[in-house]
């Protein structure tokens, strides 16, 4: 959180797993592959706004394997 005393900015990290996931063709709805996903790195940056409100300014997910 920045500044620690009254952050207007907070960095939140995790590991998404897509390991039972397989991408799809948009077109025909069949797999696009057989390849399952796995653990990845996701971050997001989130800031309050003028309005008091947070919103999500930056968000970032990694490749497989990043966690």
């Amino acid at each position: 959180m920045d500044p620690p005393a009254d952050p207007n900015t907070v960095m939140i990290s995790d590991c998404g797993d897509s390991t039972r996931w397989l991408k799809y063709r948009a077109d025909n709805g069949r797999p696009a592959d057989d390849k399952p996903g796995g653990r990845r790195s996701i971050t997001a940056e989130v800031k309050q706004q003028s309005d008091r409100k947070w919103k999500v300014t930056r968000f970032a997910v990694k490749e497989i394997g990043s966690c």
